[in-house]
């Protein structure tokens, strides 16, 4: 059998070609940098353990159990400790506790007694009639109130998407958040009423799934990944053109200057989008990818600080803080690394990792290295009460960093849909489609293989090949120039 082309070695492109060998489908992972992983790379250094991009995987499906389970990983998994399960906010240049009971929210300062009234009548609000679609801003204003968006939604969208409610999409950025008012009528009676829903698919909400690492870090899965598919993962590999002739896929990618294309089966794009709009696709014509060239990635920097526990007066007793752009910060918010889980930080030290740009403010991502640290640090010391230098510093920039869903992002989504149509065989999944989050891109992989072997079995063509295994040709082939 031929096999399938996974362009992409992130961990949605890593998970699909990982089930798919499961299945013994043959797979081949054509990976553009020299490592899998994709934004995940753990740093261990001076005996800190940094993580560069995502600090955790949340186990929001039993898909994701599973997979770790098959790759032999369940004795190395972590789970957060329970101790530090506080979120903070900011209000007043101060870190508060985020509340976890109704009597708790009662009493709380984070929110006005005329914010606390508007969340009880928040269930006598009609839903949205769709006259036009609403920004996550016009949602919450809407149902919830100024105060809401300002203290409580703009700093969780910071935390997610590193963006901004007034430009996302409620409906793209927020689906489930959207389906909750337009079926239930209300987030109160959907969050009641929906529990028993979401219990039958056995599916947790980010909010309260459990949060997870590995003993070296979260890179130990994606290293994993690379060890079982063996052979089957090109490193260097940039997919420059797919070709698509009767029911077969040709993949055409360059390595030091030189060209090779193999014949495939089908092909997985689990890139980023604008890597997908720089391939030139064909079948039975060009189709235009250059559409997914408009996606928004902002970019973001991440800085992971280390300081001797002494010289930090907070508790950090908890999973980090968000901070509200109100509040005139530098940085978009503060993961206590240290606190989640062992081993990221020296014994009598802590281990914080910041996160500064995004759409808030893309300018100061762009900063040299010394200048995101100064930054971070002078916020850090109003916020946590650090005193001290730092013992251990790394930055590294993501210069287009996430997507963002937008308004009016359906029209990608709908292309995305129409292309797979237009072009049978070719699929596409990532966090450009189905979720930003690290859970999401895993999950998206894992569904996406189940469509390829459906696929498979029936595609009419698909026959052994008699060596076995798809025939892969070097030629010398004129590359488009930059």
């Amino acid at each position: 059998m031929k096999s399938v082309a996974v362009i992409g070695g992130g961990i949605t492109g890593l998970t699909a070609a990982f089930r798919l060998s499961q299945k013994h489908i043959p797979v081949t992972v054509y990976e553009a940098s020299d490592r899998v992983g994709g934004v995940i790379q753990s740093l261990h250094r001076d005996g800190y353990l940094a993580e560069f991009g995502p600090n955790t995987l949340l186990e929001t499906s039993p898909k994701i159990g599973e997979m770790i389970r098959l790759l032999g990983l369940e004795k190395r998994r972590l789970y957060s400790d329970e101790a530090a399960r506080n979120r903070y906010l900011v209000r007043g240049k101060k870190p508060i506790a985020m509340p976890d009971s109704f009597s708790g929210f009662l009493r709380t300062p984070l929110f006005s007694a005329h914010a606390k009234w508007c969340l009880f009548c928040e269930p006598f609000i009609p839903p949205w009639d769709n006259r036009h679609e609403e920004s996550v801003a016009e949602f919450v204003v809407r149902r919830l109130g100024q105060e809401f968006l300002s203290y409580a939604i703009d700093p969780l969208v910071g935390g997610i998407y590193a963006g901004d409610p007034y430009r996302l999409s409620v409906l793209q950025a927020f689906p489930k958040l959207y389906a909750l008012e337009q079926r239930y009528g209300s987030l109160i009676k959907g969050q009641i009423f929906g529990a028993a829903e979401r219990k039958r698919r056995a599916e947790v909400s980010k909010q309260d799934a459990k949060k997870i690492s590995f003993d070296e870090g979260l890179q130990v899965m994606p290293d994993t990944f690379r060890d079982r598919l063996g052979d089957q993962v090109i490193l260097g590999a940039q997919v420059i053109n797919l070709n698509r002739e009767t029911n077969d896929w040709t993949v055409t990618w360059s390595v030091n200057g030189r060209s090779q294309s193999q014949s495939h089966a089908a092909v997985l794009f689990a890139g980023p989008a604008y890597k997908l709009a720089e391939i030139n696709l064909t079948n039975a014509g060009p189709i235009d990818l250059s559409l997914f060239g408009q996606i928004h990635y902002p970019p973001v920097a991440s800085i992971v600080l280390g300081f001797r526990r002494s010289d930090v007066a907070h508790p950090l007793d908890g999973f980090g803080i968000l901070i509200p752009k109100i509040e005139g910060f530098h940085i978009l918010g503060t993961l206590f690394s240290s606190s989640l889980f062992p081993g990221r930080a020296p014994d009598g030290h802590v281990a914080l990792t910041s996160y500064i740009g995004g759409t808030r403010c893309p300018h100061l991502a762009l900063k040299p290295s010394e200048a995101l640290v100064e930054l971070t640090v002078k916020d850090l010391r109003t916020l946590l009460g650090i005193t001290g230098s730092p013992t251990f510093q790394h930055c590294i920039l993501y210069p287009r960093a996430i997507p963002q869903y937008e308004v009016g992002y359906g029209r990608f989504k709908s292309q995305m849909d129409r292309i797979e149509v237009q072009a049978p065989g070719l699929f596409l999944a990532g966090h450009y489609r189905h979720g930003v989050s690290l859970s999401d891109s895993l999950v998206s992989g894992y569904d996406v293989a189940d469509r390829i072997e459906q696929y498979l079995e029936r595609a009419p063509s698909i026959a052994p090949n008699p060596n076995g295994s798809a025939r892969t040709q070097s030629v010398d082939v004129p590359l488009p120039q930059p």
